[in-house]
């Protein structure tokens, strides 16, 4: 000791007076990183995607400016330059915190799966780049890499078809409805592509093609590294030893830092202090060896210590200075393990303490966030950070910085920028109706005038008086109206036609009606069309009833008739055939040929359907409200009916409670008087699918008059919209200022008689309303030469006073004026009047050039990307999308449009900034178009929370906005500093800390007491604000997990927290991650992991039931290849997943029974191009993909099972193969080949798998087929399992599925693989296995694994084998025997889970699969439930899925059963003992004679393969720089 202090003054003499002096040992990190699968994509190429979001100009201005300069994209010294130069370029379009985001999102790779997306569509369309072709045009499906080959295509005509696109694509504006499409696939930024690009967008300007651009990069031997996920190091219990011994030989292939390199020990830096006193080297050393011992010493700590380690660790950061209070923060969470005993010494201030308390109550109860949660707060949007990734969040974060930006631009400041991000738009979103007073529905019932209700009350106040919940009120008035809009033969409409036919039957207080939607083509017939023939049919029916109440029910009762006989669409003959039997004498030409009587109501159905917005069947409407769609199946309709049914009730009592309901009122007229009932009802208004937003915060300093064609071209897409905004001389009611809410740009072309038609209607509801402002855009047509109405509208708009255009415009654009003056018989002077002076107005149209329609339609093609001649309307910056040719516009949309705007925002809008005046300025509609403009594009979303605690003062971390004259985001943190969740929000607050303008605080949201330590792992979370360089100006090889200063003796497990939606494996590494042990290890473990594959999650409903199809077979693949992966629906939420990578994928259902029993129906979420059979997605980010599909069954198929005994499909391809050594053809009978499943995870087990499986193949004489679990396996064993198969002749697939987001999450790795043997065993193997055995790799088999096989199951879907019982002194250890166990195994015995048969296909058959993870979901709640989850799980479920008992010779362990029964042991388990705690190795070897015999033979097998591993490893070191630690 005396010793030790000599050192310590002498260290500490030395360091006296250093400057910044550090320690350093020989280090020994933990490093790893996480790679893509696809190669390197270039950060210019993925700057051009993150603008592609921003807007499509913005993405072809990006474009030009990169085209226009002379850049060298493939030397990899140019990297730091080209960056800069594309964050130059991309400056242009976007602010400057703007481009802070752009850093991060390229410095994680956003946009690289997009473009390797592009580059696999290129290779599914057979482009590859080379030296000789650098870039490919498609021409109507011909190829060319020549540009005057490409023009003779075009001027050609084209030839062929116009390759098929998808929303993802880049059209170039203004080229989209040509017939001729060119495809260019080439890299941004290289000669070839320049070249092609100048003649491609001259060739759209001239009107000839549709210009798309897909990135197509050559492929560099680089693959992208990946940041956005954490790594972490967890602290093994060591109850029971489970190391391999076999001696690691460390090639040290790949390092992410040299060896040399030191790292700090405690403050010092011992090659400093070496060097400065190199006589005293000696002491140093020992003190350095006593210093790092003692740091890597993790002494067991005593409850008392434990218990306020929050607190502690909570004070120890508050009492740091206020700006290391965050990195203090995330460095103790991160390297909780090693910290803990020092902050044991800390004392907890009380003051700290109570605030903590107190604001913990608050949190809780109005945010609902405990100390075990973790919350991030940015402006009030909470994220549940136990499942938000950085992408979601960073996408957010984006979103609100446009809106942030574009309010600041506008002026709006302070409390009013704050009020107007957090007005939430979505809430007063209310759902609008159409008037059902219409004589196209056919009632079929009447409430208050029918014989069958006549006993009812009629009393209005019947509804308040009180009835049981749920039970409906019947009373003889239409308070509920139920319409189904229908075709009539289809079979969607015969199921909800049914269900409604029984509400009349039950007499229900609803009042049904139907408007039969069938073909109004006037040249059919009846006997030409289905729906006609019911129609009159119908009609027929219900005139032979005249006079009757219920004649349109006795209608309606013929046609469900039809319905029920029928199966599939009703065809004309089964309706012509029905009608006969029904009604012999009646010619069948009278009711269904071509002067007929009965064949009437077509177009008053079609009027009502144009009326009410509705573009697919069958819809239904509540009191004129339509139901949502997705409810409208046999299944759910019921229930959504009588949903709305009670929440309508609830409007009606509040009504009659008030007075403004009573007897004296028609109720289906004071329905049809709410204000949520319009005359006509419009998706485009009321649904944001076709939306697309224009920024109107630019500016621009030169009037419309100083600006030429060429310089507007030049202009940035904001400013073209400022120029064009202040332009605008808007068309009113009246000439005084005064607000208007609602902008409307009417952009078409008006020499056409369907823009003026659009122009029309906006100018005559102008007489209805004065809060609409009205401009016209000129979308000319290039084949409109006279344009004489387009120069009327833009003299008229832009000299006559507002209210004079107004009225005259509406005189000119009529029809029938419009007709005369274009055929001459009228002149404008016809139509003079006051306010009009005629000489001066054609004056300036004589004068009037035609630069300013050149203007124009440059605005509308570069921002609107709207085609020439086409129309749309602009509402407050909101295009609703180009009109069809056929679509009307009118004057009751553009009332429907304003109410929208009102109610959503701009009451609200108003309320907010009339306390601004300042802000208003002098024209206050501008501001309010402006500011609807941008928080238009803000997504709407849930509630915001305002987080303001009680105290702030001792326990929050408080940083403040780098630039307080900017915008800043409210970003709040709460969680318990020594909490998983503070792992990870401590790194992610330190990047938005350096990327986004924000004001950040930290709730310190301790827990007051813990009994054991809060966290046992080490945490790295990888994220970079910035790419990284290096010197030499190339990019690095990107991000990586760096863990030092570990302790050595504790054994560590290392796990991945990647997104939800990544299957991550890993592909390189020597240790065992599943047991690093540091002080076993020379220099550092390293270990290299890759994306595998990007999931494609999906939901898959029966459309008719709304059940999941069980056992429904799904597959993936690509147009040359159909079938790559495949997938089980299962019963749980008919969810399905399937293994996928960037590109463009087919989605089918498998042949075979799937697809001869199902039809895919319908489907969301896909990227199917319009008219394609096929379903296609697109898979092009990092973030989740989840689609829902509805099936259907084929017609006559309606009785089939998918699940049945025999006749089962064959096999195919499943959804994990990921290699297979075989020597058979593949057509053996599955039967004669026995399937065995099992997991491993670790060097140790692995090896015991390894044995193992040479066990059974010795004993077994049928072929062997071994199925793994791929996502534990570790490389070393992956690379050997092919040479282990061809010396031993066995079968094998790598079988994977990701643990379902929905299904309750374990945390430790060991109970996961528990899981995963027994949870997904439906899905996890092909249909055509009919039996699988699982056995645990830690057993040796001694007998044919056939005779296993063969055991008859009783009709159980499983068996296992009973634990012995025949080792009494381990009798204390039964806890089965007594408590819980005893009484719900009710005399059974309780089964091990280390061996066990299941019968497939009775196990999918009754849903087992199901029912055990519905059982887990319950139970697994309970942190106490399931301890040993694989074996507790199907004993608990005994009642319900049972389990047949093996005989108990299959399986044998010593700690359960007896020395006597070994001898006639079939399988020898090497089960954990708790009496001895015996390690698994040495019992191995004790316990099993033959185990060791095993072991040599495979370990002679693997030595030649480790000799060539080695062999092609060597030399493959290089150093890696440019990384930040968080």
């Amino acid at each position: 000791m005396r010793r030790l202090r000599h050192l310590l003054g002498i260290v500490s003499l030395v360091c006296f007076g250093i400057q910044d002096v550090h320690c350093q040992g020989k280090a020994k990190p933990v490093t790893t990183h996480l790679s893509t699968k696809w190669p390197h994509t270039p950060l210019l190429l993925e700057a051009a995607e993150y603008l592609a979001e921003e807007n499509s100009a913005a993405f072809w201005g990006f474009v030009e400016i990169i085209a226009k300069k002379d850049i060298k994209v493939e030397v990899r010294e140019n990297e730091k330059s080209l960056f800069a130069e594309t964050l130059a370029a991309a400056s242009n379009f976007l602010t400057p915190s703007q481009v802070k985001i752009l850093k991060l999102s390229l410095s994680m790779r956003i946009y690289s799966p997009k473009i390797e997306m592009f580059r696999q569509i290129a290779l599914d369309r057979g482009v590859t780049p080379s030296k000789t072709c650098g870039a490919t045009a498609d021409v109507n499906g011909q190829l060319t890499c020549d540009v005057n080959e490409m023009k003779k295509l075009v001027e050609g005509g084209g030839g062929g078809t116009k390759p098929v696109t998808y929303e993802v694509d880049h059209h170039f504006p203004g080229g989209e409805n040509s017939k001729i499409g060119v495809v260019l696939y080439s890299e941004i930024g290289t000669p070839d592509f320049r070249q092609f690009h100048e003649a491609l967008s001259a060739l759209v300007r001239e009107g000839k093609i549709d210009y798309v651009l897909r990135h197509n990069i050559k492929v560099l031997p680089r693959k992208v590294r990946l940041s956005g996920y954490g790594v972490e190091l967890a602290i093994k219990s060591t109850e029971y030893k489970a190391q391999d011994d076999t001696k690691v030989e460390d090639d040290r292939g790949q390092q992410e830092d040299d060896d040399d390199q030191e790292v700090e020990v405690e403050g010092f830096l011992f090659s400093k202090l070496e060097s400065l006193h190199p006589d005293k080297t000696e002491e140093l050393n020992q003190f350095r060896k006593h210093i790092m011992d003692s740091q890597h010493e993790m002494a067991p700590m005593k409850v008392w210590q434990l218990q306020h380690l929050s607190m502690q660790a909570a004070q120890r950061i508050m009492s740091a200075p206020e700006e290391e209070r965050l990195s203090l923060f995330t460095h103790t969470a991160q390297n909780f393990p090693v910290l803990a005993r020092s902050l044991v010494r800390t004392k907890v201030d009380d003051k700290m303490k109570r605030e903590i308390l107190k604001n913990q109550n608050q949190i809780s109860s109005q945010m609902d966030v405990n100390p075990s949660d973790g919350a991030i707060f940015i402006n009030g949007m909470y994220f549940d950070m136990d499942y938000t990734d950085i992408y979601t969040l960073l996408d957010h974060i984006r979103t609100e910085e446009r809106v942030m930006g574009g309010l600041h631009k506008l002026g709006v400041q302070g409390d009013a920028l704050r009020n107007l991000l957090t007005m939430d738009i979505s809430e007063s979103k209310q759902d609008y109706g159409i008037d059902i007073r219409d004589s196209a529905i056919l009632w079929m019932n009447n409430i208050e005038t029918d014989k069958a209700y006549q006993k009812w009350s009629s009393s209005t106040t019947e509804l308040l008086k009180p009835t049981y919940p749920g039970m409906l009120r019947s009373i003889r008035k239409n308070f509920h109206n139920l319409v189904i809009v229908a075709e009539p033969s289809k079979s969607t409409t015969a199921d909800l036609i049914q269900l409604v036919e029984s509400f009349i039957t039950h007499n229900a207080p609803i009042r049904v009606g139907w408007v039969m939607a069938v073909n109004r083509d006037q040249t059919l017939r009846g006997f030409d069309d289905a729906g006609i023939a019911m129609l009159c049919a119908f009609n027929f029916v219900a005139l032979h009833f005249e006079g009757r109440d219920d004649a349109h029910y006795k209608a309606l009762q013929f046609l469900t008739n039809i319905y029920a006989s029928v199966q599939g669409d009703v065809t004309v003959d089964d309706v012509t055939s029905h009608f006969k039997k029904r009604y012999p004498s009646t010619d069948l030409e009278d009711v269904f040929g071509e002067d007929s009587d009965y064949d009437v109501g077509r177009m008053l159905s079609q009027d009502f359907v144009e009326k009410a917005g509705i573009s697919k069947f069958p819809q239904a409407l509540m009191n004129g409200v339509l139901l949502p769609e997705k409810h409208l199946n046999a299944e759910e309709f019921e229930e959504v009916v009588l949903m709305e049914v009670m929440r309508t009730t609830q409007t009606l009592q509040r009504a009659v409670y008030k007075g403004e309901l009573d007897d004296r009122h028609d109720v289906v007229d004071w329905l049809m008087s709410l204000p949520n009932i319009m005359p006509r009802l419009n998706e485009r208004i009321l649904s944001t699918k076709t939306t697309s937003y224009i920024d109107l915060t630019g500016v621009v300093s030169s009037t419309m008059k100083e600006l030429s064609v060429d310089s507007f071209r030049n202009l940035k897409a904001s400013e073209m919209t400022a120029a064009i905004a202040n332009s605008c001389h808007y068309i009113t009611t009246k000439n005084e200022p005064t607000l208007r809410f609602l902008t409307s740009w009417i952009v078409a072309d008006f020499d056409t008689i369907e823009g003026r038609a659009l122009l029309l209607e906006a100018i005559k509801y102008l007489r209805e309303s004065n809060s609409m402002r009205v401009c016209a855009i000129h979308n000319s047509s290039p084949f409109s030469e006279n344009k004489m109405f387009s120069k009327i509208v833009e003299v008229a708009q832009n000299t006559l006073a507002p209210a004079v255009a107004r009225q005259f415009l509406a005189k000119i654009l009529e029809k029938d004026n419009a007709k005369k003056i274009i055929d001459g018989t009228k002149k404008l002077t016809d139509f003079e009047m006051i306010g009009v002076d005629m000489d001066a107005f054609q004056a300036r149209l004589a004068s009037l050039k035609d630069d300013i329609f050149k203007i124009h339609s440059t605005y509308c093609s570069n921002v609107l990307s709207l085609p020439a001649g086409e129309r749309t309307v602009i509402a407050n910056g909101r295009a609703l999308g180009a009109l069809r040719e056929e679509e009307k516009f009118v004057q009751e949309d553009f009332g429907l449009l304003e109410k929208y705007v009102h109610s959503t925002i701009g009451e609200k809008i108003m309320d907010i900034l009339n306390g601004e005046g300042s802000v208003l300025g002098d024209d206050i509609s501008d501001m309010m178009m402006k500011v609807a403009g941008v928080l238009q594009t803000k997504p709407q979303s849930k509630g915001r929370t305002n987080v303001s605690l009680r105290s702030e003062q001792y326990s929050v971390i408080k940083l403040q906005a780098k630039d307080p004259n900017m915008p800043a985001f409210d970003i709040v943190a709460i969680c318990d500093p020594v909490s998983k969740a503070a792992q990870k929000i401590g790194p992610v607050l330190l990047v938005l800390q350096e990327v986004v303008n924000s004001n950040i605080r930290v709730i310190l949201n301790a827990r007051e007491k813990h009994s054991e330590m809060p966290l046992k792992s080490f945490y790295r979370y990888v994220l970079e604000p910035v790419p990284q360089f290096m010197e030499s100006g190339e990019l690095t090889a990107g991000p990586y997990a760096k863990f030092t200063g570990l302790p050595e003796s504790p054994i560590l497990t290392q796990n991945y927290h990647a997104p939800e939606n990544w299957l991550v494996e890993v592909v390189e590494s020597v240790y065992d991650l599943d047991n690093i042990k540091l002080e076993n290890v020379e220099s550092g473990v390293h270990s290299e992991f890759e994306l595998e594959y990007l999931l494609l999650e999906g939901h898959c409903f029966e459309q008719s039931s709304g059940n999941p199809p069980r056992g429904l077979q799904f597959t993936l693949g690509n147009r040359q290849q159909p079938v790559m992966v495949d997938t089980i629906v299962m019963a749980n939420l008919g969810y399905f997943q399937l293994k996928a990578n960037p590109g463009a994928w087919l989605l089918r259902l498998r042949q075979g029974r799937s697809a001869d029993i199902y039809t895919i129906a319908s489907h969301e979420g896909t990227d199917t191009p319009a008219g394609s059979a096929d379903v296609e997605i697109i898979m092009s980010s990092f973030r989740s993909q989840v689609v829902k599909i509805r099936v259907a069954k084929q017609p006559g198929k309606q009785n089939m099972e998918l699940l049945v005994d025999d006749n089962e499909e064959s096999g195919g391809l499943w959804n994990s193969i990921t290699s297979t050594f075989s020597s058979s053809s593949g057509e053996e009978d599955a039967d004669e080949k026995v399937n065995i499943f099992s997991v491993a995870s670790g060097h140790l087990y692995e090896r015991f798998l390894r044995i193992m499986m040479v066990s059974v193949l010795r004993h077994t004489k049928t072929p062997v087929k071994f199925w793994f679990l791929k996502n534990f396996l570790s490389p070393s064993l992956k690379n050997a399992l092919p040479l282990l198969a061809e010396e031993f002749g066995f079968e094998y697939e790598l079988v994977q599925y990701k643990w379902p987001r929905w299904l309750h999450q374990q945390t430790e790795k060991q109970r996961i693989i528990w899981g995963y043997k027994i949870l997904f065993l439906d899905v996890l193997f092909p249909l055509d296995i009919k039996k699988i055995i699982f056995v645990d790799a830690d057993q040796i088999v001694r007998a044919d694994i056939k005779d296993l096989n063969n055991e008859n199951l009783d009709g159980a879907p499983y068996g296992f084998v009973p634990f012995c019982e025949s080792r009494k002194e381990i009798e204390g250890f039964r806890f089965w025997k007594q408590g819980y166990w005893r009484n719900h195994l009710a005399g059974r015995r309780y089964h091990i889970s280390a061996l066990f048969v299941v019968d497939l296909k009775k196990f999918r058959r009754i849903a087992a699969g199901d029912r055990l993870r519905g059982q887990y979901q319950g139970l697994s709640q309970d942190p106490n439930s399931l301890s040993n989850l694989d074996q507790d799980l199907p004993n608990n479920m005994i009642h319900q899925v049972r389990i047949k008992s093996l005989p108990q010779d299959w399986l044998w362990c010593e700690t359960w059963c007896d020395d006597a029964s070994k001898k006639s042991a079939k399988i020898i388990d090497l089960c954990n003992n708790p009496m001895t705690k015996e390690a698994k190795l040495v019992a191995a070897q004790r316990i099993i004679e033959e185990w060791n015999e095993y072991d040599e033979k495979i370990k002679g097998v693997l030595q030649g393969f480790k000799g060539t591993k080695s062999n092609k490893t060597q030399g493959s070191s290089r150093h890696e720089s440019g990384h930040v630690e968080l």
